[in-house]
């Protein structure tokens, strides 16, 4: 019995050594992926930034031009009046729900 004990034994210990071997090489690889992957990650945020920022100063540009072609007019409207404000009636006040018919559910009492 012993003999058949002890080729288990190596049979397993070589099954376990392969799976580690396995596992290392897993491992190795998922970690260049990892590295892969923030690299390109990081290559995009760049690219980004870089966009936004040219985006921003055409933006700006575009605004700078437009002010400086713009040509002051004197201006037709009469300004002593403000059309902004129109005057509003308030709206009227709605009328209250039936108290009976609206439960409160943070004045309900559960006991036990």
């Amino acid at each position: 019995m012993l003999p058949v004990l002890v080729v288990l034994f190596v049979i397993s210990y070589s099954l376990m050594t392969m799976l580690i071997v396995e596992q290392g090489r897993t491992i190795d690889s998922q970690r260049s992926l990892i590295r892969s992957l923030f690299h390109d990650s990081s290559e995009l945020s760049h690219m980004k930034v870089q966009a936004l920022q040219k985006q921003r100063a055409a933006a700006q540009a575009q605004a700078e031009a437009k002010t400086h072609s713009q040509v002051q007019t004197p201006s037709t409207q009469d300004k002593t009046r403000d059309h902004s404000k129109v005057d509003r009636k308030p709206a009227p006040p709605k009328p209250p729900k039936d108290g009976a018919t609206l439960d409160d559910v943070r004045r309900v009492v559960v006991s036990i």
